[in-house]
């Protein structure tokens, strides 16, 4: 039963699966998980931290500027004052945030927040169609977005009539959202929303390549700093955070910013991260702890002599399974272990980890304090020790998709998150990660629904058919490969390989598209016509030697 809302806007409540239909909500005996019935993750986050004492330390950096944590709340409050004023936000509407990870892409976020809206972040390199396709999902009215990545959204506003007003920031225009923000006040009424109003919604592809909501609370928000932070990671005021996932993502947003300000602690936002940027940005900043992918760890192992380093002490890896080899490199060139780690989208950050002396190299780890997990066989009955199956996760988070129905009961069943990776579970209670059980493909950290791409193409001329699958890489773990028939007199050459790829790369997010296309006569089918995707991928192991 949910409590009182704080939201006059009603669509996120009215648009949340039935309760039978939510996974099992439990705290693991956890003290510290029951927050009070009034409660705004962001106020919590933010205002407390300032009066607490942390008003003068530096909480988001960039390259060029520290902002203190009263230099952000007064900057969130200008804008949550330009939100309610001028634009005329009620609490509960939709706000989408469109930047790369930048101090004022925090101080969206947290405006929103604090407004009682809900934040619907996204990843900057989204192309047009996405974007529509989200805005009209969420019902967004409004947006704030970073100059430069106006164009895509001005686009999709042709497909999407939901949304009416979009403010700029870094703009050259005298009414962007800087010259709003100086006529305002740096104080807010701050709107105290209810512990299960919506705070956000991530969006994340699933394996039907439509693009799937899934809306978290605000003492859910609260909760996944008070879990793997603080039973795995350890975190103090001291550290100095720094990273590549984007805030978009949820494993960025609490690695990224959320984690760092629990404890009072700061972080560095990089809008573009490379291998080498990151190491050096580290060195520059005496960072103390990363959050990246597998992908940029293996070429920062090689890179890592080059660079003072020696500020850094915890590293953790999601986004991807880690691999043994690329865990080994690391610990050689830096001597820290890394902290490998599961979460999702739909259970808002990680739920399976280890640190310090309990890491087993080549194991995602233990379920974390809050967090249960086990491997179930497809009756969803526990699997012996060692025996594959699929991994079941319930705890204090847990998934509620955006009115998808379907897609819900297929995500949890009996109580249980079912994530869609195949995992084992070994008699020591390390769960193992083997495969996906879907067709997501996980290339270098990010999520990429086969599907998608599949749709995409077959919106080509040249294209008749086509099937989208992972293809082992040494790399980035997977990339996308697609299977195409061509249509009739259309030549399979290099140059028609390089016309799909620019034509992907141009109608979604550009790290989607197919990195190999093969073309074919056929592809593999069932009796009654469907593609058998997974004929595909064992022939791709194969070939690879897997």
């Amino acid at each position: 039963m949910l409590d009182p809302s704080a939201h006059l806007d009603h669509f996120t409540r009215e648009h949340l699966p039935p309760p039978e239909e939510w996974p099992v909500f439990d705290t693991g005996g956890l003290a510290e998980l029951d927050y009070p019935k009034r409660l705004n993750a962001a106020v919590e986050l933010l205002d407390r931290m300032v009066e607490k004492g942390f008003a003068a330390r530096p909480c988001v950096r960039s390259e060029t500027e520290t902002w203190s944590y009263r230099e952000l709340l007064e900057r969130a409050n200008r804008i949550a004052n330009v939100l309610v004023s001028e634009l005329g936000l009620v609490p509960g509407e939709r706000v989408l945030l469109r930047d790369a990870n930048t101090p004022m892409m925090a101080a969206c976020w947290f405006a929103v927040l604090k407004a009682g809206g809900v934040a619907v972040a996204t990843m900057p390199l989204l192309r047009a169609r996405e974007l529509a396709y989200i805005i009209e999902k969420a019902r967004v009215r409004y947006a704030l977005t970073a100059d430069e990545l106006a164009g895509e959204l001005e686009h999709a506003r042709q497909a999407a009539p939901a949304l009416e007003k979009a403010l700029r920031f870094r703009s050259v225009a005298g009414d962007g959202l800087e010259a709003r923000m100086a006529k305002q006040p740096a104080t807010f009424t701050n709107v105290i929303t209810s512990h299960d109003d919506v705070a956000l919604i991530a969006f994340t592809s699933g394996t039907t390549g439509a693009a799937k909501g899934t809306m978290h609370f605000h003492r859910d928000v609260l909760t996944i700093c008070d879990c793997f932070p603080a039973y795995v990671l350890k975190p103090g005021p001291n550290d100095i955070f720094c990273g590549s996932p984007p805030l978009a993502f949820t494993f960025g947003l609490g690695g990224m910013l959320l984690f760092p300000m629990r404890v009072g602690a700061s972080t560095l936002l990089l809008p573009k991260v490379t291998a080498e940027g990151l190491l050096q940005s580290i060195e520059r900043h005496r960072c103390t702890v990363c959050f990246t992918a597998p992908t940029l760890y293996r070429v920062m192992a090689e890179l890592a002599s080059k660079f003072d380093i020696s500020s850094l002490k915890k590293c953790v890896s999601a986004g991807e399974t880690l691999p043994l080899p690329i865990f080994e490199a690391w610990q050689r060139a830096t001597g820290i272990k890394i902290i490998d780690g599961i979460g999702s989208t739909e259970i808002l950050h990680i739920f399976i980890s280890a640190g310090s002396d309990d890491i087993r190299p080549g194991a995602t780890g233990k379920p974390i304090p809050g967090y249960q997990a086990m491997v179930v066989d497809e009756a969803g009955k526990p699997t012996p020790p060692d025996t594959i199956g699929r991994l079941a996760v319930r705890g204090p988070t847990g998934c509620r998709y955006l009115d998808m129905p379907e897609q819900q009961r297929k995500y949890v069943q009996n109580g249980w998150n079912l994530t869609g990776d195949a995992y084992r579970m070994d008699k020591d209670g390390y769960f193992w990660y083997q495969a996906r059980t879907d067709d997501m493909i996980v290339s270098a950290g990010y999520n990429i629904s086969g599907p998608e791409v599949e749709a995409v193409l077959l919106d080509h001329p040249k294209v008749l058919e086509c099937a989208v699958v992972g293809s082992p890489d040494h790399e980035r773990g997977e990339i996308v490969k697609a299977f195409v028939i061509l249509r009739e007199n259309v030549t399979g050459d290099e140059a028609t390989r390089r016309e799909l790829q620019d034509y992907v790369k141009a109608e979604i997010a550009p790290y989607k598209y197919p990195r190999a296309i093969e073309f074919v006569t056929a592809l593999p089918r069932t009796e009654t016509g469907k593609i058998q995707r997974f004929r595909l991928r064992e022939q791709e192991r194969q070939r690879a030697g897997q």
